[in-house]
């Protein structure tokens, strides 16, 4: 989903509580806050020596450990004022891709991604998820286009692409 898009989401929602699924039937506890937006510039370059340049936002969501026990989610209100003062403040790539980052004690840091969202009357879901590692360069690689997760990467050790 990219940064225009969640800010128009969360604008044509007042009002509603604001859930987040990392992990399909987990989400994000109600003493969540939102720490960080990051305005992230990658400059890479892949295993078959080709340079890539793309831009994201990085949205953190940290549980805060005094308000365990709150049970009212921060509303999509709330959380436009929070992104419209960071965007006066550091404007947002608004054809960024966004992602959200999130850990806790039983679910490794992460950025993830937004893989859709639901409207449950008076509440919006940003179901979550991680993507999968991928190599880009396996024409130069000689990978098969297809792989198994089990099957030696094309960047490991002796393939003959790094």
């Amino acid at each position: 989903m990219q940064t225009k898009k969640l800010l128009s989401l969360l604008k044509e929602n007042p009002n509603k509580s604001l859930l987040f699924e990392y992990k399909h039937g987990h989400y994000v506890r109600a003493n969540y806050h939102i720490t960080e937006v990051k305005n992230m510039t990658i400059d890479a370059v892949d295993c078959g020596a080709r340079t890539d340049l793309w831009k994201e936002t990085i949205i953190q969501l940290w549980e805060s450990p005094t308000e365990k026990g709150k049970r009212e989610f921060m509303t999509t209100n709330k959380a436009i004022d929070i992104l419209n003062k960071v965007d006066h403040i550091k404007p947002m790539q608004k054809e960024a891709e966004v992602k959200f980052e999130y850990g806790n004690p039983n679910f490794h840091t992460a950025q993830l991604f937004v893989n859709e969202f639901l409207l449950e009357d008076h509440r919006l879901i940003m179901k979550l998820g991680v993507d999968k590692t991928d190599c880009k360069a396996k024409d130069t690689c000689g990978a098969p286009v297809e792989t198994n997760m089990q099957e030696e990467a094309c960047c490991s050790p002796g393939s003959g692409c790094c």
